[in-house]
């Protein structure tokens, strides 16, 4: 209850900062996606807070603050932006597939290991992921940029993928909680938030996260093992506006506000991405240059032929097949149609 009662407070405060702006600006209420990861700091909140009403020379005036800032749940940011309560909403797809078990394909594991290759299958899979926004949250997606890639944190020697079998996981996804227990790891469901204190009580042994917010949360701190295989794929943040405020924009305005989150927000956010694993592997391991401040000293476990092999047979006859299970044979033909001819993987249709 407290929790609730904050969150509206949060919104009711969020909305309250609009009333003392001009009357000739569009106010806009963005929650950006979490504050303390580098994909915020960055890029969203330079972007909403700066750029875009330096760009619309003060006809866009934005409030802005984020869905942990505010209390509320990952998974309820595109609920809450469905009835309206902001204008702007942004976190990671995957959080909300309860309400959307299509998007799922946004984010398949194992099938892009370079940031060209993620952003080739964010572009194929864009029109459907604009249809389910549509049909799911009344929401017109304006952008889909990436977290890096996630990898393992384990607390505790690994050496392979077959020693996470017995462990208990926190995946960064359904699918790659379907993926961990289809190995014969246990899947626990733990908020980002939470991890650290989880890896260090023990409630979980290991972790999926991108390698660069594990850096900058502190997962180091509390694990000694990094494996590298990107089992979590790349948890793309998605950004959309409510309809109802977009339709209620003039054509101009739309098109200023689509070429700047192009320009200024999704571009530079994807150029960002192409070799971050790297430095992001040097700043947890010390193995290189760390750019992001003192470098931890984890155990770099690369993955071999055998877990690549072994992984791509358990997505490939276990993870997907269950998914069109759970997002029907229309969604699972225009992923086939799409991305699967992107990244050269087909989901059987029964």
């Amino acid at each position: 209850m407290k929790k609730t009662v904050s969150s509206l407070l949060a919104v009711s405060a969020l909305g309250a900062g609009m009333m003392a702006t001009p009357a000739f600006a569009e106010d806009l209420a963005v929650v950006g996606s979490w504050s303390s990861l580098p994909l915020n700091k960055q890029f969203e909140t330079p972007f909403w807070t700066e750029e875009l009403p330096a760009a619309s020379n003060g006809e866009i005036n934005v409030q802005m603050t984020t869905h942990d800032q505010m209390g509320i749940g990952g998974g309820d940011v595109f609920r809450i932006l469905n009835d309206g309560v902001f204008d702007v909403g942004m976190t990671v797809a995957d959080y909300a597939v309860g309400d959307a078990p299509e998007l799922e394909g946004l984010d398949v594991p194992l099938v892009a290991n370079t940031a060209e290759e993620a952003q080739a299958m964010v572009e194929a899979a864009r029109p459907m992921v604009e249809d389910i926004f549509k049909e799911r949250f009344n929401s017109k997606v304006l952008a889909i940029a990436p977290y890096p890639p996630q990898v393992v944190f384990c607390k505790g020697d690994v050496t392979s993928l077959e020693d996470l079998k017995g462990k208990k996981v926190r995946g960064s996804g359904r699918m790659t909680t379907k993926f961990l227990e289809a190995l014969g790891a246990n899947g626990v469901n733990v908020a980002f938030s939470e991890v650290p204190g989880a890896l260090e009580r023990g409630v979980i042994d290991c972790a999926v996260t991108g390698a660069g917010s594990g850096y900058s949360a502190g997962w180091w701190e509390v694990s000694d093992h990094l494996m590298t295989i990107p089992l979590g794929g790349w948890d793309p943040v998605v950004t959309a506006m409510n309809f109802d405020k977009w339709n209620s924009l003039s054509p101009e305005m739309q098109k200023l506000i689509t070429d700047e989150v192009n320009s200024k927000f999704e571009a530079p956010a994807w150029a960002a991405a192409a070799g971050a694993l790297e430095a992001d592997i040097a700043c947890l391991t010390g193995n290189g240059t760390c750019p992001a401040g003192d470098p931890a000293s984890m155990t770099l476990v690369e993955a071999s032929d055998a877990d690549l092999a072994k992984a791509k047979e358990i997505l490939t006859t276990v993870v997907l097949p269950e998914w069109a299970e759970r997002a029907g044979a229309d969604w699972v033909k225009r992923w086939n149609d799409t991305v699967g001819k992107t990244v050269g993987v087909a989901v059987p249709l029964s």
